[in-house]
């Protein structure tokens, strides 16, 4: 199966996004699709996050390491988890929901697969991030290849260490080292995203963003299903990591969207 054919089986179809949406994802370069996931839904997921990281321990994230792109494969300031796939059916939904996927779609096209599915945590007084974009180099307004979402498991602020983003950003053709002395410092036009838990915001990864300090005595938790062209490689490749069970839970429009089909 293709994934064009995955995308309309998992119930992508016209109408999903407004044009408004469309338009202000096109401009900015992000998107707040508002609340997806339930309360039932969170303190699922929430419970899970907490049990496979007092069970993987001081090897949680050690997947991320073994991937050459990934940014941040062990951060001092957060947890990490990493190939979230396999390590649970409550983790399906972060790269099969209809809404969610439709923004992708409309940000790469319909030739895109599940690059890598992660959680991180930014700590109390930690997770400052320089701004970057998640591609080695500028690209061609209109020409993107990869595209993030963030599934927000707490309440996103300004407080607790939200992510931060330079509208427009991904038009410029530029990386954020290339124009800015230090892109650890704030951006002029930077924002901050607020939220509440269970939203998801969608953001063209060519776009600057980065992870702001965390004020609270909370971690500040979210989930990223990062998606990518079907000509670039994966974060995570998945092929490597499936498992039968995996395969046999998510199905055929599953499979392919993560490229194992």
């Amino acid at each position: 199966m293709d994934s064009k054919s995955a995308l309309t089986r998992l119930g992508v179809k016209e109408g999903l996004l407004t044009q408004e949406e469309k338009d202000f994802l096109d401009k900015n370069g992000y998107l707040n699709l508002g609340r997806i996931l339930s309360d039932e839904q969170l303190n699922a997921v929430r419970e899970k996050i907490q049990a496979l990281l007092e069970a993987e321990g001081d090897q949680a994230g050690s997947e991320l390491a073994e991937s050459p792109f990934i940014r941040h494969p062990k951060e001092a300031g957060a947890d990490r988890l990493g190939d979230l796939v396999n390590k649970g059916k409550e983790f399906d939904v972060f790269y099969t929901h209809p809404r969610v996927l439709a923004a992708i779609q409309h940000v790469l096209g319909s030739e895109v697969k599940l690059s890598s599915l992660n959680y991180r945590a930014a700590k109390p007084g930690a997770g400052l991030q320089k701004l970057h974009a998640d591609y080695p180099d500028a690209v061609p307004s209109g020409d993107y290849r990869v595209c993030n979402s963030i599934w927000l498991l707490d309440d996103f602020s300004v407080a607790n260490g939200a992510t931060r983003i330079v509208p427009g950003t991904h038009l410029s053709q530029h990386l954020p080292q290339d124009v800015m002395e230090n892109p650890m410092d704030p951006h002029p036009e930077e924002q901050v995203i607020e939220a509440e838990a269970g939203s998801v915001v969608i953001f063209n990864s060519h776009t600057w963003h980065g992870g702001t300090q965390n004020h609270t005595s909370n971690p500040r938790r979210a989930i990223h299903s990062y998606f990518c062209r079907r000509d670039q490689p994966q974060q995570s490749d998945q092929r490597r990591y499936l498992k039968p069970e995996t395969l046999k839970r998510i199905g055929e429009p599953g499979a392919a969207l993560l490229d194992v089909g």
